[in-house]
């Protein structure tokens, strides 16, 4: 029984070194993306809307939504509209994973507008559901809020935007979640 046991944390304990940091940063992953590894997805997780609004990188494999907008539903006490997890973010990922012959055990980072709010959780939730290699990017694609001066509450610092990584304010049709096509 003691040797069960002692193989069994061994066991747990190589598993647990095998699986990616979870964060890793803006120019990390651009640096990935440019080595063409071959077992790495990127996913961008926000939503096809605030993509539209704030911009996107083609660095980006796919958007695959972590959470999207209920827009028919609004939260009087935040200020907005309710969020609800996309409850094919799995079956979605699954399906990027095999566009490109990647297994779950690839490392898949996420991108969010901040790398909070979506971007870990997401990494999080891929973690606890057979993906042990899933990563998100730090700070996101537009990084933290300047906290005093005139510019205060814009996201000038750190994320991708602020990295000096190739950006755009268009979004690509091609990798862009849309509901009129698989």
């Amino acid at each position: 029984m003691k040797r069960l046991l002692i193989a069994a944390a061994i066991g747990f304990a190589s598993l647990a070194a095998h699986a990616a940091d979870i964060g890793i940063s803006a120019k990390e992953t651009y640096a990935k993306i440019q080595q063409a590894e071959q077992n790495v997805l990127f996913l961008d997780v926000r939503d096809p809307v605030e993509i539209m609004f704030v911009g996107s990188t083609d660095a980006a494999h796919a958007n695959v939504p972590f959470m999207l907008v209920d827009r028919t539903q609004w939260n009087a006490e935040r200020g907005v509209f309710r969020l609800y997890r996309n409850p094919d973010f799995i079956n979605q990922v699954k399906l990027e994973l095999a566009r490109r012959g990647l297994s779950a055990d690839a490392e898949i980072i996420t991108l969010c507008r901040s790398g909070s709010e979506r971007g870990k959780p997401s990494a999080d939730f891929l973690r606890e559901n057979g993906f042990p290699n899933a990563r998100y990017v730090i700070h996101g694609f537009q990084g933290d809020a300047i906290k005093e001066g005139p510019q205060a509450g814009f996201r000038l610092q750190n994320g991708w935007q602020n990295s000096g990584l190739p950006w755009s304010p268009k979004m690509s049709p091609e990798k862009i979640h849309r509901v009129d096509r698989p």
